[in-house]
């Protein structure tokens, strides 16, 4: 009967999300009984209601959210939450707000762009809320291509300080969360211009609004882009449009961890290598990683728990008709998405420790293996954030006509989630990210200039793999982790090699890529679902040995 009173309802609360996260979440004990006890403390909390959500009016929507952000603020500081129990509380509040960007990529953007004197400033007001920061990178122009910024931060030695100016409509900032109605300060990436020369994008940052009477400060034009897709969903974020009309910043607030600028207008690149930058964007596509896994949890809770008491057809004799859940079509439908849900935890606790892995060898000089990590990212972000997307709909399908119904949870859910297939990096780029690496490596390999380790380890088995045959006699033969891992092994050698060898055959190897960039990408997504699929076979294998 739970199905049938979710489904009927709009009970959207905490004590659902536990259902759905505790194949998710609980990578110890003690995560799983924090867990446990936040989304009880929301799911307890009137204030933090779901109810009605999705017939709210934009502008009712958006002011319940600051109502909940600011509520939620109270309550971790009244019951002194860790970090790890706010980002839980806030994870459980299932909202999208304007503290997303604040602590999911403000404060990250300091920490690893900022040097200590600037985080002992800047971070110090940011954890206290005593400033309230967004993300301003994508452009109305430019999304995906960073380098083709227009925005720029011309430096001018007789005061010191960088001159932010919007040259063009399309160099407008456009789309960063936050930034519409709440934030007080951005992280503004912009080119920097100084003795003449264009020294490429870096981040800075800037003051928007008055922390006095929260108007915006001269020289910007700032606002709200408007209504989003779906009922809901992502329109509780303020994702705003921002102009500069000359606005002057002082020197210093130029993130300098990696490169400065000196008084005399001098451009210097410190000690610090810029490949140190790359720790922080494999920390955000993990976490992004990890939010497929609770999205798709979700989606497949509410398909199973419906699919479980849902009866349709099959009645004899005045009997009850067959559950849904037992028809193969249901199954073979359901039952993927189930397990992919299962298999995007595991990657994203692997990412866990690859971001621990290349930020240590990062520290100790070894940058040998950012290309693959790079890479590797750029893939499991696409992978699954396209992957949830889809399982989502499917979910919804899978509920019938009760599915297209907000009160399920299923529409909403998609509305919400859909972004991340473009946000941090449109999925089909990000792949011809990992194409490129993969055809450099196929080339390298080839030559013996590089060695196959790593997510490509199985590389250094071309010949073998190009010949393979599947041995497979019986469907329990699949059963054997070993059998699934060759087969897509196999797959995704032949298709990269398939790819370099189309490519060597253009005079120009870019004119090839671009030729076959639909190849191109499925041989990317054919990589990445080995790297899956590799997981996952350790995983199993270290059960079955368990119970040996």
């Amino acid at each position: 009967m739970v199905g049938v009173d979710y489904l009927a309802g709009e009970r959207r609360t905490a004590e659902f999300d536990v259902a759905a996260m505790k194949i998710v979440w609980a990578g110890s004990r003690r995560a799983f009984e924090i867990s446990d006890r936040i989304s009880k403390l929301v799911a307890s909390d009137p204030a933090l209601s779901k109810d009605g959500r999705t017939e709210m009016a934009r502008k009712e929507l958006f002011k319940n959210t600051l109502r909940k952000a600011s509520y939620a603020w109270k309550q971790i500081i009244e019951l002194r939450l860790t970090e790890e129990e706010a980002l839980m509380l806030r994870f459980y509040i299932d909202e999208p707000a304007f503290t997303d960007l604040h602590w999911g990529m403000f404060i990250p953007a300091i920490k690893g762009s900022g040097t200590e004197e600037q985080q002992k400033k800047w971070l110090t007001l940011a954890y206290k809320m005593q400033i309230i920061g967004c993300y301003a990178q994508t452009e109305l122009g430019h999304g995906s291509n960073v380098r083709g910024l227009e925005t720029t931060a011309t430096f001018d030695p007789q005061t010191d300080e960088f001159v932010i100016h919007s040259p063009t409509l399309t160099s407008s900032k456009w789309w960063p969360g936050g930034l519409g109605k709440v934030s007080t300060h951005a992280i503004v990436y912009a080119r920097l211009i100084t003795e003449g020369k264009d020294h490429g994008v870096h981040g800075f940052i800037v003051q928007l609004r008055s922390l006095e009477d929260h108007k915006p400060l001269a020289g910007i034009t700032i606002g709200d882009i408007g209504t989003k897709f779906g009922n809901g969903a992502y329109n509780t974020m303020d994702n705003g449009v921002l102009r500069f009309d000359h606005v002057r910043i002082p020197r210093d607030q130029m993130l300098m961890r990696v490169s400065q600028v000196t008084r005399e207008g001098k451009y210097v690149k410190s000690d610090i290598p810029r490949q140190l930058l790359y720790g922080t964007m494999v920390l955000v596509r993990q976490s992004m990683v990890r939010d497929a896994s609770y999205a798709l949890s979700r989606a497949v809770c509410i398909a199973t728990r419906y699919s479980a008491v849902r009866r349709q057809f099959g009645s004899q004799n005045g009997g009850q008709e067959t559950q849904v859940i037992n028809y193969k079509t249901q199954q073979s439908r359901l039952f993927p998405l189930l397990a992919s849900t299962y298999a995007f935890r595991f990657v994203g606790e692997w990412l866990k420790w690859l971001y621990t892995d290349v930020t240590q060898k990062l520290q100790a000089g070894d940058f040998s293996t950012l290309p693959e990590v790079h890479a590797c990212t750029a893939g499991m972000k696409s992978l699954t954030t396209t992957a949830t997307a889809d399982g989502i709909e499917e979910c919804r399908k899978l509920c019938g006509g009760h599915g297209y119904l907000c009160s399920s949870g299923l529409p909403e859910l998609f509305a919400a989630y859909v972004p991340a297939c473009t946000y941090e990096g449109d999925n089909t780029v990000l792949l011809l990210q990992v194409a490129r690496f993969l055809m450099k490596s196929v080339s390298r390999l080839g030559s013996g200039k590089l060695q196959a380790v790593g997510t490509i380890a199985y590389m250094g088995r071309i010949e073998q793999l190009m010949q393979c045959h599947c041995n497979v006699q019986q469907a329990k033969d699949w059963l054997k982790p070993s059998t699934v891992l060759e087969a897509f092994e196999a797959r995704a050698v032949r298709m990269s090699v398939s790819c370099a060898k189309n490519i060597s055959k253009f005079t120009n190897p870019e004119e090839g890529f671009a030729e076959l960039t639909a190849d191109l990408a499925e041989a990317a997504v054919a990589h990445c679902q080995l790297i899956v699929v590799s997981n996952l076979s350790r995983n199993c294998s270290k059960t079955f040995q368990g119970r040996g």
